[in-house]
């Protein structure tokens, strides 16, 4: 199958696809470093740039109707990152644009004779309970009801499906922990198509023995196998060690999640690892630019010192983590201190503190390693706008597993028709 791409960013569809013999008809992003990446690894393929034109150039045969339309529009105007100012937000208003490129597209294909197309939409958990209920009003569009659909209670329940006069819908939140990747990157994928014969349903929903969102079987307080980044692979001294490493060696590597942003603070920023197999977690921590490490709780209070004297309870400490909280645009920031659900996930190495570098997030996305170290304005690409390019991007194995379950869908709605 060929596929279309909008707000490509820098392409996980075609990283995750390629392998699996999906070829890209044409991709679509604004943003300088995201098109450069994209000119970089994807030279032969066209970027069409503002996604909004590509509806009318389809319909005057232009641009090509393939066979899948993918896109995440953008998640600011969702996002609890964002203002959440919905669909009065000219980016949120890009969802309905999505639908009018999809329509566009099968009005094409089905004066041709060929099948309609199926499309993937990607997007924060925050559109399921948008004040201005904008998942209603997006899939009320797609359905092809002439207004927007309500959820049965206060908002969209994760998953779900809707059958419309247009096309048969089905969404669902998946988390990027289930597929391999150590982070928690929680989106709403949604699948839809008028294809005779092709339920979304079957994409999305697996019978329960087969379900990748199983919760982890691991007992309170268990040592997780090996630390997150070294799971992703990275380790800045080289090789994996498992979390019983002392955090004071040079071997070690410790992720977990800080208040402030480590390379910025004078004040407090730490990270955390479990010990030997104790309950108590190892702390690299900095104040006044003055490293130490010591022993600390789930509760977060001092109990041992192993470079310092134990000292009173701190403030602001967080228990130790198995997996690094979802990578955000804004990443490479300052963090506002007040909001510790968007602190940066940092690493400790011996007792220096630091946050995870632009190689350690394209893995917790599941892209190569250096996908984002491209040329961009004659010289190598700085490491700013390659944390926001893949923070804004989708998680791979997720897209893979996606494109595995629709060309299952659709091999055995091809051979019911034969």
């Amino acid at each position: 199958m060929n596929f279309g791409s909008v707000c490509s960013g820098i392409e996980a569809a075609s990283v995750a696809w390629h392998p699996l013999g999906y070829r890209a008809a044409w991709l679509a992003e604004i943003e300088a470093f995201p098109a450069a990446v994209l000119a970089h690894h994807y030279p032969e393929v066209p970027n069409l740039g503002d996604m909004t034109k590509i509806a009318t150039e389809v319909l005057t045969g232009t641009v090509a109707a393939p066979d899948v339309l993918v896109g995440g529009t953008p998640c600011q105007a969702f996002s609890v990152a964002g203002m959440r100012a919905g669909l009065q937000d000219a980016r949120g208003k890009l969802t309905i644009e999505f639908v009018r490129l999809a329509d566009a597209i099968d009005h094409v294909r089905t004066a041709r004779g060929e099948q309609s197309a199926i499309t993937v939409w990607e997007n924060v958990p925050g559109v399921l309970s948008d004040r201005g209920n904008a998942f209603g009003c997006f899939l009320g569009a797609l359905a092809g009801e002439d207004c927007e659909l309500q959820p049965s209670g206060k908002r969209w329940t994760d998953a779900g499906c809707v059958y419309g006069p247009k096309r048969a819908i089905a969404w669902r939140v998946l988390d990027a922990q289930y597929f391999g990747l150590a982070q928690r990157r929680r989106r709403v994928f949604v699948v839809a198509s008028a294809r005779e014969g092709f339920d979304p349903a079957s994409v999305l929903f697996e019978r329960e023995g087969v379900r990748r969102d199983t919760p982890p079987r691991r007992e309170k307080r268990e040592v997780p196998t090996v630390c997150p980044t070294l799971r992703a692979g990275g380790n800045s001294t080289g090789g994996d060690r498992p979390p019983g490493t002392d955090v004071d060696t040079a071997d070690s590597l410790i992720v977990c999640h800080g208040t402030q942003d480590p390379c910025t603070s004078t004040t407090t920023a730490f990270a955390l690892g479990r010990n030997s197999g104790g309950e108590n977690a190892v702390c690299a921590f900095t104040q006044n630019s003055r490293s130490e490490v010591r022993q600390i709780n789930g509760d977060g209070q001092i109990v041992g010192a192993l470079a310092a004297e134990a000292g009173a309870q701190q403030q602001n400490y967080i228990a130790c983590r198995e997996l690094a909280q979802t990578i955000t645009s804004n990443y490479g920031k300052q963090v506002d201190n007040s909001d510790t659900a968007l602190g940066p996930n940092v690493v400790a190495s011996t007792s220096a503190v630091r946050r995870l570098t632009p190689t350690e997030c394209e893995r917790l996305q599941g892209f190569p390693d250096g996908y984002t170290l491209v040329p961009y304005r004659n010289k190598e690409a700085a490491d700013g706008p390659r944390y926001k390019a893949l923070g804004n991007s989708m998680a791979v194995p997720v897209m893979r597993w996606i494109g595995e379950r629709i060309a299952l869908v659709a091999s055995a709605q091809m051979q019911e028709v034969a």
